[in-house]
């Protein structure tokens, strides 16, 4: 029976663009179906807006540590209104150059914009200005994305909080921003908002921020935020939120602090971040038409982004599995492929990086340590500090640490982790190199720049590489040679 389409995409973020963009150039007949503005949560209320603010932050801390280069200014001051503009402006760009629908409509795709739901397996109907369209298509991908999980606390949907789709239309600064969860939106706004002179407290039910990642790293980073004079509530159960006046007083039962223990505690702001994790846009897809399944934490896939019916794939954040913009094009990648050339593409998660972009990064890829034991695999951890990166010196960088876990016997790549600056790029290296078998052996013969952040990486793979000349073989050496030196031996722990 024919179609209207080749293929339907629903939703026009990272993910949809992408799927759609595949689709075209694999010759598809294409409809792409946005029910507000192409770009979605990554360029509006995502990964642009929070790096463009930490850009801004960052600057007027920069201008704060000026001082420690031998370079004077006056006292520094931050315009809200003109930083919340100069990130809008910077929004905007990104929109025009990447996003808006005329590069697609080039492309070959049809794009709309209404709300989308199923009729049958086969067929949407578009609902827009009051007015609604049916098409048909082949195959559909379902990539509405997902929002803000608004944990059910009492009195908290009464009160004026933020999420991450209204932090950046604020237009005063807040004199002191709650935030409710210490994960990576938690992590950087918290940070942005103290430097651009906010008062902040962090939030989490969790004993520590950040806690899918390295522990270490993590506390170092908690460390390092807390010296910036952000406070931290940790293992803390929020039992009520309530609007007073211009405020809000945030009650926590338990749950230790940044400098004492209280039971029980009353936090008045007059900001409050909810930051407490995401949540899948499913509600309006009408999904039991299409007999596609699905549970609270989004429509269930398998790796090749197979719904439970045929001909229907979903991807990226709808999905529940992974709330990364990197993951779902990846993921919109792997959909396309099934769906228009039955290419039995998966998706690869055991080398996902992930990165968050506080002050400095702290970026992920493969197995934690934690993962490591729990499984009882044999590694080891190889780690190298930023203090012996020269060029971190030069630039007073130098807080941080890359830690290798990997394979002793061959060197092969199990998981890193990376706490400093640009470790977001450096993890990049690992992440490939996982991906294609690329041992630590290798990446210690790879020459790499000096002096350059990248050499931190090679160090940390040279630690791999010289601990198995053991002190034997080096006796065994130097009788053969006739060589005179001593025979240096190594800790299982020292740098060298």
């Amino acid at each position: 029976m024919p179609t209207d389409y080749d293929l339907i995409v629903i939703g026009g973020g990272a993910a949809g663009l992408t799927a759609s963009g595949v689709g075209a150039s694999f010759g598809a007949r294409t409809l792409m179906v946005e029910q507000a503005r192409l770009g979605g949560d990554c360029t509006w209320y995502g990964c642009v807006p929070s790096k463009a603010l930490l850009s801004a932050a960052h600057a007027a801390h920069s201008a704060r540590r000026c001082g420690e280069f031998g370079v004077r200014t006056g006292e520094v001051s931050v315009d809200f209104s003109e930083v919340i503009a100069g990130v809008h402006a910077l929004r905007d760009h990104i929109y025009e150059e990447a996003d808006a629908p005329e590069i697609y409509e080039n492309m070959g795709i049809d794009v709309k914009q209404g709300t989308a739901r199923f009729t049958n397996p086969g067929t949407i109907e578009i609902a827009s200005d009051g007015a609604t369209e049916r098409f048909s298509a082949r195959r559909f991908i379902i990539a509405t994305g997902g929002r803000a999980f608004i944990p059910p606390i009492e009195g908290l949907r009464e009160a004026p909080f933020l999420t991450n789709e209204t932090i950046f239309e604020l237009t005063e600064q807040p004199r002191h921003l709650i935030v409710l969860g210490a994960g990576p939106i938690g992590t950087e706004m918290a940070q942005a908002f103290r430097r651009l002179g906010s008062d902040v407290t962090v939030i989490d039910r969790e004993p520590r921020i950040l806690f899918r990642d390295d522990e270490e790293l993590a506390g170092m980073l908690q460390a390092r935020l807390e010296e910036e004079g952000i406070r931290y509530v940790l293992s803390a159960n929020v039992s009520s939120v309530q609007e007073r006046g211009d405020g809000i007083a945030v009650r926590i039962d338990g749950g230790g602090t940044s400098g004492d223990n209280p039971e029980n505690l009353v936090l008045h702001g007059d900001a409050l971040l909810v930051a407490a994790g995401r949540k899948p846009n499913v509600a309006a897809l009408n999904l039991e038409a299409a007999g596609v399944a699905y549970d609270a934490r989004g429509i269930k896939v398998d790796d090749r982004c197979r719904t439970s019916r045929s001909g229907i794939y979903a991807v990226g954040d709808v999905t529940g599995r992974f709330a990364f913009t990197h993951m779902s094009e990846h993921m919109a990648k792997v959909a396309t492929m099934n769906a228009l050339l039955k290419a039995p593409a998966k998706i690869d998660a055991a080398h996902l990086p992930w990165t968050t972009y506080a002050d400095p990064e702290l970026a992920h890829v493969g197995a934690t340590e934690d993962a490591l034991r729990a499984a009882g695999k044999k590694y080891e951890t190889l780690r190298f500090p930023y203090d012996k990166i020269d060029r971190a010196i030069t630039e007073r960088e130098d807080y941080g640490m890359i830690k290798v876990h990997a394979r002793p016997r061959d060197g092969k790549i199990l998981g890193a982790s990376i706490l400093g600056a640009r470790g977001g790029d450096l993890i990049c290296e690992l992440a490939l190199a996982m991906r294609r078998g690329i041992s630590l052996r290798h990446i210690s013969d790879a020459i790499h720049p000096y002096p350059s952040y990248g050499l931190g990486v090679r160090r940390a793979a040279d630690q791999w590489y010289i601990k198995r000349y053991s002190p034997a073989l080096i006796r065994v050496l130097k009788r053969l040679f006739g060589y005179r030196g001593r025979v240096l031996e190594y800790g299982p722990d020292q740098i060298v």
